[in-house]
């Protein structure tokens, strides 16, 4: 793939969603699922030649509720990546406050996995985390679950919504909630089940600010993993706002002081 498919972002492309799953940290099976190791250098490995200087490192399933890998990684990532980790409700606030100082930003709820605090949750944890800090909420969850979460995400301060939701069932409801200014994780394609070129011009149509490039490392349970021919189909379908999508909208959600 021609690199010239790519926009030339000043300062460099912003990664939305990756994992570092690192040996010497707690795992817990999921549904007897352990992944394999998945170190920074592995990461950085893969992540510099595509022009990656910044990105949001995420807390999976079979990493539940510990922040001791996720502190390891933003400490050897360095400047400009920041975290997603999953709490549970009762965490107390100087906690929150304490990883906050460390670069996280954003508290995870899995829905489609487990391994995160219980839905019936959310509206308290996204409310109170924003209020103490900004952080954001982000759902893992399929775009067939929406209509029942719809009230609800579209009073939330600010949420994202992970792999564009997955299924053609209910993409009408992420394009409505897309619509009162929810994020959407250009991710996991290989994940989804509907022709993603078309789902991201639905989405860019409805608000450019929405998308978010990212790119799943290293890919968890997808049946196809990250390709370089994703970042070219992501930038070459919007290509109006393809700055932004590949680094601007996510600096703007992740870390605005980055922006310049």
């Amino acid at each position: 793939m021609d690199s010239a498919a790519l926009p030339d972002v000043e300062g460099g492309l912003f990664d939305a969603h990756l994992h570092i799953i690192a040996p010497g940290f707690p795992l817990i099976p999921n549904q007897g699922y352990l992944p394999d190791f998945f170190t920074v250098d592995d990461y950085l490995a893969r992540a510099r030649p595509l022009g990656i200087t910044g990105g949001a490192v995420v807390s999976g399933s079979f990493q539940g509720f510990d922040q001791t890998y996720l502190l390891d990684a933003l400490a050897r990532l360095g400047p400009g990546f920041v975290g997603v980790t999953q709490l549970p409700a009762d965490t107390p606030d100087d906690v929150i406050l304490g990883l906050d100082s460390k670069g996280v930003r954003a508290v995870r709820f899995n829905l489609q996995r487990g391994g995160s605090e219980d839905v019936s949750q959310l509206e308290r944890m996204a409310l109170r985390v924003h209020e103490l800090c900004g952080w954001h909420v982000e759902l893992y969850v399929a775009n067939r679950h929406l209509a029942g979460l719809r009230a609800l995400l579209a009073r939330l301060p600010r949420v994202s919504i992970d792999h564009l939701g997955l299924t053609a069932e209910g993409f009408d409801d992420l394009l409505w909630l897309v619509e009162r200014g929810i994020k959407v994780k250009a991710t996991g394609f290989g994940r989804c089940d509907f022709d993603v070129a078309e789902a991201l011009r639905r989405i860019d149509a409805v608000n450019p600010e929405a998308l978010m490039f990212g790119t799943d490392l290293p890919c968890t349970r997808a049946p196809r993993g990250f390709s370089y021919e994703d970042m070219a189909l992501l930038s070459t379908t919007v290509v109006k706002s393809a700055q932004f999508v590949m680094a601007g909208n996510a600096i703007a959600t992740y870390a605005p002081s980055l922006q310049t």
